[in-house]
């Protein structure tokens, strides 16, 4: 009767409550912030207790549509009015082996790979492309399978996660890591044998660090942003050694600016998500200290900044790059410095949304620049001669 009233307390939004739940329950705790005051979002956070009982590893039979592979059909959707084809299964499938492979964030770490990969020195050769494209992919679909697989029981308390397809059951835990592992042993051996070993030592380094180090750290303190930044400084540092078999300061220079990258990006974009963190126990910066948190993202975008001036240093770029990067540069600065001297939803938005076109443009300035300068050269060889 005690646990029912609990329940019934927190449904309804008690704070002390929502306190007692979470420490009774290990599902986390709502955090405070470098004041020590609990913050105030956590506390008029109210918890879904139906969605908290997805964490119960028992499948939902109910549902036509959850894939059940311990009912003995292969984790192929269940009908219960006919036996689905072939087609149709795959065509369930599918969907849901894109979302936990959370299909966006994969496509953004193809495309910094891939951009690597174009950027580095030597001839480009299209099969070595595919096959690390390919491998790199599957890496990504491994890592976020693991990651939601971990963190089902606070994917539930937020409004952002609360769709997943494991906290809604389409498909059981083991279904889950047996896609991830399948997809972690196919990225590492692709690449080992079709490309280099270096990229798949890489890949799996990405793949460790992410699952093992990076999302249990969330949940320990802030440290776990600039762990993340090294997750998401590796993949053009892949694409590079794909092509080169080999890191050096034009690889190094990269995976500076993924890193960078990174703290406006995501500072931005957990401080319109500060309630949904703190109720599922996340300790953010944007949470804990905001004032850090706005200061660390002004810092990176002038980091940006600095690396895209040196990159024809790097010898990366011809040195006309730094002149043609730096409006979108000094965009980026600037939505930064209205973020840390008025940071709301509006100036967090307006940087986080941004930073979604910074690497797309800063990378195609990139490779144009490297296209026109490798034009360039030969007339200038053919001129030194004459």
């Amino acid at each position: 009767m005690a646990s029912v009233r609990l329940l019934s307390k927190v449904a309804n939004g008690s704070p002390s409550a929502i306190i007692k739940f979470y420490r009774t329950t290990g599902y986390g705790s709502p955090l405070s912030n470098s004041h020590g005051r609990l913050i105030p979002a956590a506390n008029q956070c109210k918890v879904n207790v139906q969605l908290l009982r997805i964490s119960s590893t028992s499948p939902d039979t109910n549902n036509s549509n959850v894939v059940h592979p311990a009912n003995g059909n292969n984790g192929l959707p269940i009908n219960s009015n006919s036996t689905a084809s072939h087609t149709t299964s795959i065509n369930k499938l599918l969907p849901v082996y894109l979302q936990i492979s959370k299909i966006r964030l994969t496509g953004l770490v193809l495309l910094t790979s891939i951009g690597g990969y174009l950027l580095a020195p030597g001839d480009t050769v299209l099969s070595s492309l595919l096959c690390t494209s390919l491998g790199v992919g599957l890496s990504g679909c491994s890592a976020n399978a693991i990651n939601q697989w971990l963190e089902v029981p606070y994917d539930s308390q937020m409004a952002r996660t609360r769709n997943r397809v494991l906290v809604k059951g389409l498909i059981t835990p083991v279904h889950a890591m047996t896609f991830a592992t399948l997809s972690g042993i196919s990225s590492v051996s692709l690449l080992y044998y079709a490309v280099n070993p270096l990229t798949a030592y890489l890949a799996a380094l990405n793949i460790f660090l992410y699952t093992c180090i990076y999302t249990p750290s969330k949940r320990l303190g802030i440290g776990n942003t600039w762990l993340g930044a090294i997750v998401g400084a590796l993949p053009p540092l892949m694409g590079w050694a794909a092509k080169t078999g080999g890191i050096d300061i034009g690889g190094l220079a990269l995976a500076g600016i993924l890193y960078s990258w990174q703290f406006p990006h995501f500072n931005a974009l957990s401080w319109n998500l500060k309630a949904d963190y703190s109720r599922a126990g996340y300790r953010m910066m944007a949470v804990t200290h905001p004032e850090l948190c706005r200061r660390v993202s002004l810092r990176h975008t002038l980091a940006l900044t600095l690396l895209s001036c040196l990159l024809p240093i790097c010898q990366l770029t011809p040195w006309w790059f730094a002149l043609y990067s730096l409006p979108t540069n000094a965009w980026f600065t600037w939505l930064a410095w209205r973020f840390h001297k008025d940071a709301n939803n509006q100036s967090a938005r307006k940087l986080f949304r941004f930073s979604l076109y910074y690497l797309p443009l800063i990378i195609g300035t990139m490779f144009v620049s490297k296209l026109i300068h490798r034009d360039e050269k030969p007339k200038q060889e053919k001129d030194d001669k004459n």
